[in-house]
């Protein structure tokens, strides 16, 4: 019979497992929601990155679950495949995040300049910034902060630095936190394979007890 212990280290890595997908899942769809900055935070790749992970990690705990009760050693060897296949989704998704983080100013002038003109107004208006890099540099004129090029110019400040502290503080919580995902997935993996090589010694037991016709052992 398996240890308590060794099914209690089981069961909490699996349920760390359905955390990691419910907030994987959930947050994707959050931050698809009505928001300035985390609009232009977040792609809809990296959005879309998240669902997709976040269904893989919760498949993947419906499958343990149904998988951890059969006997035998077929469906945990199944279970960790699973489970490698979740890490490589993991490192896919947070390696994506880290990489678009190592190039911020040139990646954010590129979507500040994709906005509309509509858009890029609230954004001067709430960072209180004319232009991206420059008060020439992608600045669209209007609203309250740069109605006109004189104001933009007498302002001095611009939307580069606000915009990419933000996202880089945004988007190195979200990578660090997919990647603390892999310390799930590797405990589970770990803990899978002592219960695997704890039912392959108690299926020798038991083999050996019928040889000896149920008699146990002295």
């Amino acid at each position: 019979m398996l240890s308590k212990r060794l099914m209690a280290a089981w069961s909490f890595f699996d349920f760390c497992l359905l955390v990691a997908g419910v907030i994987s899942l959930v947050f994707s769809f959050v931050w698809r929601e009505p928001n300035l900055l985390l609009n232009l935070t977040f792609s809809t790749t990296d959005l879309n990155g998240g669902t997709v992970l976040g269904i893989i990690l919760l498949a993947t705990f419906v499958s343990s679950i149904v998988l951890i009760v059969q006997r035998g050693r077929t469906p945990l060897v199944i279970l960790n495949w699973l489970l490698l296949l979740d890490g490589i989704a993991i490192l896919g998704v947070g390696t994506y995040i880290w990489v678009f983080t190592l190039h911020e100013r040139q990646n954010y002038h590129t979507v500040f300049g994709m906005q509309s003109d509509a858009t890029k107004i609230e954004i001067q208006d709430t960072l209180r910034c004319c232009g991206y890099s420059n008060a020439t540099d992608e600045v669209a004129f209007g609203g309250n902060f740069c109605p006109n090029a004189a104001a933009a110019m007498a302002a001095n400040s611009f939307c580069v630095t606000p915009i990419t502290k933000f996202a880089d503080m945004t988007l190195n919580n979200v990578f660090s936190t997919i990647y603390g995902f892999m310390a799930i997935v590797i405990g589970l993996f770990l803990a899978t394979m002592c219960v695997m090589k704890r039912r392959q010694e108690i299926e020798r037991f038991e083999k050996i007890d019928a040889k000896r016709g149920g008699q146990g052992f002295v």
